[in-house]
């Protein structure tokens, strides 16, 4: 479905926020020095720290920067959401999910956006080849790749890295996956918005990135953000079962009911 005479040339870089104050600056410059022609939305959830005024000075010191400034913490999926939205009313070809905290490293940004030429949609992938984490413990690397493992056998999914955060979209590829209907406010809206894509017959790429634990500030994931991604996606991966076995059941009655007629007709 990937449209290769769609124009990909205006990039909308997405960072949402909550409590960055010490990792905003940085991650926009960077941003900036790895795709200069790229803009960036800060969406920031009414940060007690400072960081949506660290982010409006930014934007006034650089026209590629803009800021979001939301009521309250609503989870990263409505954050994203939002972003989107302004996003594509304001005629972005390209929008990118991107964290605040530097475990993104926007210089995969490059590779990314030039596989989204042959694709409608490219994650940032720690679990194909050339991926990797840097400075997880060995409980999180176990259940991120429980995750995605638990992910691609309820759902049938052959994205190796589904529940990652960091991904390119083309913009007609999020007008056309219903974004009203999305459940999962946490994490597991990564794995919602891929689901929906692919269900949709779009394609979703991968490229190999290094995901760095953050070294500055508190991570967002929690027993209930994980917990939520598990009960959706089983929930969701039965769901998808159950209809597969409904097709499969009428398909083998329509099969035998084509019997018995050629059988009486003979």
């Amino acid at each position: 479905m990937t449209d290769s005479t769609a124009s990909l040339e205006r990039v909308l870089v997405i960072i949402p926020t909550y409590n960055e104050s010490e990792n905003i600056t940085p991650i926009t410059a960077r941003i900036r020095k790895a795709v200069p022609s790229a803009h960036i939305l800060v969406a920031d959830d009414n940060s007690p720290d400072g960081t949506g005024a660290i982010a409006d000075d930014l934007a006034k010191a650089d026209d590629h920067i803009h800021v979001l400034h939301r009521k309250g913490k609503e989870g990263l999926g409505a954050a994203y959401i939002a972003g989107f939205r302004w996003g594509l009313a304001e005629g972005f070809d390209v929008l990118v999910e991107h964290d605040a905290d530097g475990s993104h490293q926007p210089e995969h940004l490059p590779a990314m956006l030039q596989r989204l030429r042959t694709a409608d949609a490219v994650k940032g992938s720690r679990y194909v080849k050339g991926g990797a984490t840097k400075g997880w413990p060995l409980q999180r690397e176990l259940l991120s790749r429980g995750g995605n493992l638990w992910t691609r056998m309820m759902l049938g999914l052959k994205v190796k890295d589904a529940t990652g955060g960091f991904t390119a979209w083309r913009a007609n590829t999020l007008r056309n996956i219903d974004l009203d209907g999305v459940e999962a406010a946490g994490y597991g809206f990564q794995v919602d918005l891929v689901w929906r894509a692919l269900r949709n017959g779009f394609t979703v790429a991968e490229v190999p990135i290094t995901f760095i634990e953050r070294e500055y500030g508190d991570s967002k994931m929690s027993s209930a953000i994980v917990a939520e991604a598990m009960l959706l996606t089983t929930r969701w991966g039965v769901k998808y079962r159950l209809g597969q076995a409904e097709q499969a059941i009428g398909s083998v009655s329509r099969r035998l009911g084509r019997r018995k007629a050629g059988s009486g007709q003979s």
